[in-house]
């Protein structure tokens, strides 16, 4: 830069800066000479400061001392600090030098400021043997590189020396630092007038390098902030240049250092996303440089606050930590930044919300009584992927459980209910189980009395408990006493019906508080999970409940009445449903109290109503569909009850149960209803009666709209001998699977692929092959419709040991009719792994299969297979 700008530079320096007054200690010559020196550099002495490139070697040595400098020692000297200083000053730009020069005008150089080996000024001046004076390091150095004593010389004299005494020059030093001061004020008020003005991007480059030097000295950090530079800096921050944004990020670094005011003084100056936007810059330097000062900056009690609240800023410091592949350098400081954010519990909670748990898990686990209150509850109120619920499960588990056992109740609710949410993820089942938690929740469910605390608790526990037990792990391994008893023993479900009945009383006139009750309770959660719970118990004491269930006070009244005709499914109708479909079928107290409700119609139009798809919509569809099926199959197996047969014979159950086994996609829906035609066909032997000559009325029965093209009601005028079970037989009245056309499509379920939709379907079958049906006519009727060739490849395309007990018997009773050209195609290797593999009835009948096909001589078989 030349003398015009440094002139202009000088004029636009602001009114503060010209009332500047100072003192001069050199005549008004001496300046105007030193201005000179400005306009022509190659006049030596030039001004220069600490942050100047040393002048040229043969440039610094005088005419007088020529003689001496000639030396080659003195020029290797000079050389190794020249390049020294040209190294640490090497990636700065020639132009950086114009402001300080500025500066210097304003508050001009002393001649003897500057060391006359290095020509910069020095910081440490002392005086040797012969008056020269020196930089303290350089002349050290300089006396290093003499071998012996005596030959040290001065460097400029060339002088003897005797002594390697250095004496401080206190009066050159305290002078050098009063005028560095001067000149460093000079220097700020210089920068800001250049950033204020803002003329060039050089212009306001150099201005923030020249204060990032001056502001090594600390005390220039409060001159920086006092003369309003802050908000200058802060504005640069998205400036065009990449390299003022740089410059800029690194000074306000340099300013917030070991200085919590500064910290406090940006925090409150500064929006917090304007440095989080410069974290996803396309330059490296700029992302690395924001991070830095975000460093800084989260140490702040100000800033650290505000992070929680600003949009996004916790989110893009958790993406750039976990991006450490993209850039470990960044990875690393997003990490030191998130860690000093955590000293505020709302930054931890947004963590929390954005899938980084660890923080809220280790304060969870480690914090005060005060701080695990405050964690456990953000951890209740977080929606948290199932992935996070294990995570939360691994780590948490045994301290939530510690929480709930707790005399605050404030933290015991807080623990329940993130408890609730991680164990209805079901792999977490077996987390919670070993870290104890069954006798907890069973205590709390069962025990714990209602007015003890809120009712929230006793919700709670029974929801975790209920979702353990669903979760998979077998109830056997449930160990609840301190005896060993597993959850589905006997000693304990029989317990928790004690406990359940010499719970605290609900009103004066009422001493039980038992799980059937709790279906009932006006906490909807807790009424579902009561249920739940009651599911899995029903298959060790489901007689019990059914009983106490109907001996309950409003029940199963209030279970059926939530079976409303809305088109919304909810929770409590799906597995209510479910539950009266799981308890004992067999238990007539139960049946023929859903009968007296008249439920049935109400069933049979849900279900069409849910096969013309008008309630898919929910997500409890199928599990209440599955549920009233499980219902309809209930009254089958207690058929000899006449109040029963009778509802069986006037809803033509069987048609309901043919049709949905090819109109429904449920598995469960499917064996629930080759279950149902299986009982119907047993009790049709019984019901097939000789045919009647007189005619008889028709009886007005209820019709399914899904079914109503399938079922027709009308009697007939001239009976049809069965010809499997001898007599008048119809869908409706004797409840004949040939008649209603079913067999056809049980034969379709051999080929499922679920292997107990087969074995019920294959179970249907199997009464038609009876002893006391005609079963000659039986296997020719399904000859006809290639039934052996189902029967076949069940026993090609399964293993499982039922299937194939049942395939061999009914292969048996086709071959005992003569049918053997029929099973010409059976697998004598399936015959003998049964022989081999099967139990001893499996066994006997694939002996006799071979014995009948000829391909085994009479005798024993364990003599023709050894």
């Amino acid at each position: 830069m030349g003398a015009t700008y440094v002139e202009s530079a000088v004029r636009s320096l602001s009114d503060e800066l010209r009332n500047i007054h100072f003192e001069l200690e050199q005549p008004l010559e001496s300046q105007m000479s030193f201005a000179m020196q400005i306009q022509s550099p190659q006049t030596l002495p030039t001004p220069k400061d600490s942050n100047f490139h040393p002048v040229d070697v043969e440039e610094s040595v005088s005419t007088e001392s020529s003689q001496v400098l000639s030396m080659p020692h003195l020029i290797d000297f000079l050389k190794i600090t020249n390049q020294r200083s040209q190294l640490q000053h090497e990636n700065k730009d020639k132009s950086m030098a114009t402001l300080p020069q500025v500066a210097n005008y304003i508050e001009p150089l002393y001649d003897t400021f500057f060391c006359p080996l290095t020509k910069q000024i020095m910081d440490d001046p002392v005086t040797i043997e012969n008056g020269v004076t020196y930089e303290r390091k350089v002349i050290t150095k300089w006396f290093e590189t003499f071998g012996h004593r005596d030959d040290i010389i001065c460097p400029i004299t060339g002088m003897k020396l005797t002594s390697k005494v250095l004496s401080t020059n206190v009066a050159l030093k305290d002078t050098i630092e009063e005028w560095k001061e001067r000149n460093e004020t000079a220097r700020i008020k210089v920068a800001r007038t250049s950033l204020s003005l803002a003329s060039s991007d050089s212009l306001i480059l150099e201005a923030i390098i020249d204060l990032q030097h001056v502001c090594k000295r600390r005390y220039n950090k409060v001159k920086v902030l006092s003369v309003g530079i802050l908000p200058l800096l802060i504005r640069l921050l998205g400036y065009k240049d990449k390299d003022v944004s740089y410059e800029a990020l690194e000074l306000l670094r340099q300013l917030t250092e070991e200085d919590d005011e500064v910290k406090e003084m940006i925090a409150n100056t500064m929006d917090v996303l304007a440095l989080i936007e410069l974290m996803s810059s396309s330059h490296q330097e700029i992302r690395h440089a924001s991070l830095l000062l975000l460093v800084e900056l989260s140490r702040s009690q100000a800033l650290g606050g505000k992070f929680g609240s600003a949009a996004g800023a916790i989110l893009m410091l958790i993406r750039v930590k976990f991006n450490h592949h993209v850039d470990s350098f960044a990875s690393e400081k997003a990490d030191e930044i998130l860690k000093n954010l955590e000293t505020f519990p709302n930054n931890i909670k947004r963590m929390a919300e954005f899938g980084f748990l660890e923080p809220l898990l280790n304060h969870l686990t480690e914090g005060s009584e005060e701080v695990q209150m405050e964690m456990t509850s953000y951890l209740g109120e977080l929606i948290l992927s199932n992935d996070n619920k294990t995570y939360v499960a691994e780590k948490a588990s045994s301290s939530l459980i510690k929480m709930v056992q707790s005399g605050n109740t404030v933290l015991r609710n807080t623990a329940f209910k993130a408890l609730v949410q991680i164990s209805a993820h079901h792999p977490n089942g077996r987390i919670l189980v070993e870290a104890g938690i069954v006798k907890i929740v069973a205590e709390e469910t069962f025990t714990r009395g209602i007015y003890e605390e809120l009712m929230d608790t006793k919700k709670e526990a029974a929801g975790i408990l209920a979702n353990i037990l669903e979760s998979g792990v077998e109830h056997d391994s449930i160990r609840v006493t301190c005896l060993g008893h597993g959850i589905s023993s006997d000693y304990v479900v029989y317990n928790i019906i004690h406990m359940l009945r010499n719970s605290t009383p609900v009103n004066e006139s009422e001493a039980s508080y038992t799980l059937i009750e709790l279906i009932n309770n006006p906490h909807e959660q807790l009424g579902i999970a009561a249920i739940k719970l009651l599911i899995l118990l029903a298959p060790h004491v489901g007689n019990t409940l059914a009983e106490r269930l109907c001996k309950t006070w409003g029940q199963p009244r209030s279970l059926i009445e939530c079976f409303d005709e809305t088109n919304h499914i909810t929770e409590k109708q799906a597995v209510s449903a479910k539950f009266l479909a799981k308890l004992p079928q067999q238990n007539l107290t139960l049946n023929l109290a859903l009968l007296n409700s008249n439920m049935v119609p109400s069933i049979l139009r849900r279900i069409s109503a849910i096969q013309r798809n008008r309630m898919k919509t929910s997500r409890h569809v199928t599990v209440y569909l599955e549920g009233l099926v499980g219902i309809l199959v209930r009254f089958t197996a207690t058929l000899y009850e006449p109040q029963i047969l009778f509802l069986a014979r006037t809803h033509n159950l069987t048609l309901v149960f043919t049709e949905l086994l090819i109109k429904t996609s449920s598995d469960e829906v499917k064996r629930l209803s080759a279950i149902g035609l299986e009982n119907l066909s047993s009790e049709s032997i019984n019901l097939s009666r000789p045919p009647q000559e007189k005619k008889t009325k028709s009886k007005k029965r209820f019709h399914l709209p899904n079914f109503s093209s399938s079922w027709s009601l009308e009697t007939r005028k001239t009976p049809v001998l069965c010809p499997v079970h001898r007599g008048a037989c119809s869908p409706e009245t004797t409840f004949c699977l040939i008649d209603a056309k079913a067999v056809e499509r049980l034969l379709l379920c051999f080929d499922h692929v679920n292997d107990e939709v087969v074995e019920a379907s294959m179970a249907a079958i199997c009464t038609l092959l009876d002893d006391r049906v005609d079963v000659d006519k039986s296997v020719s009727l399904l000859s006809e419709i290639n039934a052996i060739q189902y029967i076949l490849n069940v026993l090609k395309e399964h293993k499982q040991e039922g299937l194939w007990q049942k395939s061999l018997w009914m292969i048996e009773k086709f071959l005992v009719t003569g049918g053997n050209k029929s099973v010409s195609d059976i697998s004598r290797a399936s015959l003998i792994s049964a022989i081999h593999t099967g139990n001893d009835s499996m066994k006997q009948m694939a002996e006799n299969i071979l014995r009948h096909l000829n391909r085994m001589p009479a005798g024993p078989s364990s003599q023709f297979f050894q």
